[in-house]
């Protein structure tokens, strides 16, 4: 497989060592390319954890640096934000599962490290979804699905409630029972990853999944996705996971049988796949080999070669530095393969109907 390794930013997030022989262009491009991918910040963290900063132009510094802050700013109001969260929730006596930025923050993980964060992602058990959602009401969170199709649309269909913003800061909070949706073809047991996930120090509910889960998590979350602007984070993510979690005795033995059992064998092929591809991430044959002759883990070698070039171009940042005649349609190629994976087709083609309908009616 071709993967897009003359991409800069790649290059560097692969081998960090390479910002001692970059030349202005390179810098230009990878501020670039960094600022549209969401990983200025990480290359700022890699840049000092690799003694490389002296090697840095003082103009690419001062990116990198506010970068850097604004991470720090985004981190600081988390912590606050979970503090509100916990303190919401607590009362239900359920465990409530921090999932991806959110969770590598709290647990102060490696994937954390110069990760921007947005919106706050939780996994609470479905039978206590009603009860989560009436403490948070309380606790300041409202709707933010205003028709009534949408609000329909989340409660019946998708793996969620419909996102809620606090009304006075404005954050936004994802509250799931599920990591697929409901109308999902595959449907990973949340019974299986709430028994496995671990406790968060300092708080009294908030938990994050086992490494394994979490891996495999990102893995799904991301080739399961049909929106790729922070495809390449995505991926940083799961490198600095298997990373850091690889060397933990049980991982990688344990990982494929656990893929089976929650159904996701196909997105860690593909996340591994492309994680190796990209990143170079040490990941053991014998691990490969047991995925592949995993059920359902496999595609086909020509269905293979049209999603290596898909997710290649799909995977790159979203700029025109990485972006070739081809890009646009593996964007939309896949987005629409994500929304086939969420829903069966008699409504898939109705809800992308009536998501183009009124957009039309608007214009």
């Amino acid at each position: 497989m071709h993967a897009n390794v003359g991409n800069i930013l790649v290059q560097v997030i692969r081998e960090p060592g390479r910002m001692r022989t970059l030349v202005p262009k390179d810098w230009d491009d990878l501020v670039r390319l960094g600022r549209a991918a969401d990983l200025l910040a990480r290359l700022s963290y890699l840049a000092q954890r690799h003694d490389l900063w002296a090697s840095i132009p003082a103009e690419v510094q001062r990116h990198l640096v506010s970068a850097q802050a604004l991470v720090a700013r985004q981190h600081r109001e988390l912590g606050y934000e979970l503090q509100e969260i916990d303190l919401a929730l607590k009362g239900l006596g359920v465990p409530v599962v921090l999932l991806k930025g959110a969770a590598y923050v709290a647990a102060e993980q490696a994937a954390a490290q110069g990760r921007m964060v947005s919106d706050v992602d939780v996994l609470v058990p479905r039978g206590c979804l009603a009860q989560a959602e009436a403490a948070l009401m309380l606790g300041g969170w409202t709707s933010r699905a205003k028709s009534d199709y949408d609000q329909r649309y989340y409660r019946t269909w998708m793996h969620e409630l419909p996102p809620m913003v606090h009304i006075q800061r404005g954050t936004v909070l994802d509250v799931h029972h599920a990591i697929m949706p409901l109308s999902a073809r595959v449907h990973p047991s949340s019974a299986l990853l709430l028994a496995a996930a671990r406790p968060v120090p300092g708080f009294a509910c908030l938990q994050v999944l086992a490494p394994i889960d979490q891996v495999l998590h990102s893995a799904t979350h991301l080739m399961h996705e049909g929106e790729f602007e922070q495809g390449l984070r995505g991926l940083v993510d799961l490198d600095a996971l298997l990373q850091e979690h690889g060397p933990d005795p049980g991982f990688w033995s344990g990982l494929v049988a656990r893929a089976v059992a929650l159904e996701l064998t196909r997105p860690l092929f593909y996340g591994l796949r492309y994680v190796q591809a990209m990143f170079g991430t040490d990941v053991p044959a014998a691990v490969l080999a047991e995925l592949v002759g995993a059920p359902g883990a496999s595609p086909s070698q020509w269905v293979l070669r049209m999603m290596d070039g898909l997710f290649v171009r799909a995977l790159s940042p979203a700029h025109e530095l990485t972006s070739d005649r081809w890009t646009p349609l593996a964007r939309g190629v896949l987005y629409l393969r994500g929304h086939w994976l969420r829903m069966p087709p008699g409504r898939l083609t109705l809800h992308l109907l009536r998501k183009l309908l009124p957009a039309r009616q608007g214009a």
